[in-house]
């Protein structure tokens, strides 16, 4: 042990030139590897990366070494400033970490002030947060202002309303579910407020594609053409199949849909592809809840559930009054309203839950179609109101009329 310490205190007790230092240090960044360059030069790793530091800090001709650093007076001065700004950058960082999880009024800066007080000098943060120290003593003795409690309930309103969407809404339908509840809030505050609390809508994701136009039936025209806005209910119906996944196995979702109010008016989840169980269950159902008494436009990609002879007889029985429409093949634009609703449900619901069995899919499917997307959720296209309310609307204007 004895002869140990007196190797590595002779060790210690070496003298490097500069020159060799730098040589040191640049063989170590050509190299990549600080083990290796201690080995075949006999020096401590710890010595070589005390240098590789110092001139990082100081320059590449500046070595000050351990201890009282043996550097000019010019140096110790650059030496000093480096660590008052890197102490100035951090406490910037972190003041504005914190504003940005707080509103921008200035009561908010106070609260925020109040509460890292101890951690933070009260000068140094109302410097940083653009406030007066004699404001921040102010409101500390005169307590909370009456727009601080208003966005305080604001705040607690649009956590509700962003739960109650399924953490799916952003600023604009917030926006408007407030207006509903008799809030007039602009959107910029709106989006502030949940920027604030960290509310972040749902991100769309990639899904599945499900059509299989490999087959030998006919296929109809594209009466549609990318023409999504409609005069009236039953003028245009979309519908398209997606997969919903569970542990067994595949599942597979057939909608039908208004153009006109975006209302999903048939609907089936089965076990297969068959055209039986997708397209003519939700059709059955589209046309149990809807009397047609005008012609109707029924558009779908070119599926093979669609082509089928089965299908197509059936809407030939209606005598003209259903006319079929088909995109073009690899052309998912055209059918871009059936889209936009998967990529909705998938979204904002299905990517969020785990089925174990085919009949919690089906139910969660029915809670999210029925109970939510049909009644309460707001659509962009019908100006972020709700089917309902759209529907309303257009009585009531027809009533005007």
């Amino acid at each position: 042990m004895q002869v140990v310490n007196l190797a590595i205190m002779r060790r210690k007790a070496k003298h490097y030139t500069l020159e060799f230092k730098q040589k040191a240090v640049e063989l170590s960044y050509a190299k990549g590897s600080v083990a290796q360059v201690c080995e075949d030069l006999d020096i401590l790793p710890a010595v070589l990366y005390r240098w590789r530091k110092e001139q990082k800090n100081y320059g590449k001709n500046s070595f000050p070494g351990r201890g009282n650093p043996k550097m000019t007076d010019e140096q110790k001065e650059i030496a000093r400033l480096k660590k008052q700004l890197k102490e100035a950058e951090l406490e910037r960082d972190n003041l504005k970490k914190g504003d940005w999880h707080l509103l921008r009024e200035r009561q908010e800066k106070y609260r925020f002030i109040k509460q890292h007080r101890m951690k933070f000098p009260v000068e140094k943060m109302c410097t940083m947060l653009a406030v007066s120290k004699s404001g921040y003593y102010h409101w500390l003795k005169s307590g909370p202002s009456n727009l601080w409690k208003e966005n305080q309930k604001l705040s607690s309103l649009i956590k509700d309303i962003f739960e109650d969407s399924h953490q799916s809404y952003g600023a604009p339908r917030i926006k408007a579910e407030l207006k509903a509840l008799g809030f007039k809030v602009s959107k910029p505050r709106v989006a502030r407020i949940m920027k604030a609390n960290y509310l972040y809508a749902k991100r769309k994701r990639k899904f599945r594609a499900t059509t299989d136009s490999n087959h030998k039936y006919p296929t109809a025209p594209n009466l549609l053409n990318q023409c999504f806005s409609v005069a009236r209910a039953n003028q245009v119906w979309v519908s398209d199949i997606t997969y919903v996944q569970t542990n067994q196995g595949w599942s597979y979702l057939t909608v039908i849909i208004d153009l006109f109010n975006r209302k999903v008016i048939g609907w089936a989840l089965s076990d297969t592809l068959n055209t039986e169980d997708t397209v003519i269950k939700a059709w059955q159902m589209a046309i149990k809840n809807t009397t047609l008494t005008q012609p109707v436009i029924f558009h779908s990609d070119q599926g093979i559930q669609y082509a089928s002879q089965r299908f197509t007889s059936l809407l030939r029985s209606y005598n003209g009054l259903v006319k079929q429409s088909m995109s073009r093949k690899g052309n998912c634009w055209d059918n871009a309203v059936a889209e936009s609703f998967f990529k909705s449900l998938k979204v904002e619901w299905v990517y969020w839950h785990k089925y174990k069995l085919r009949s919690q899919a089906e139910l969660s499917i029915f809670q999210w179609i029925e109970t939510w997307y049909n009644t309460r959720r707001r659509h962009s296209y019908l100006g972020n109101r709700t089917i309902k309310e759209f529907e309303l609307d257009m009585y009531n204007q027809k009533l005007a009329a």
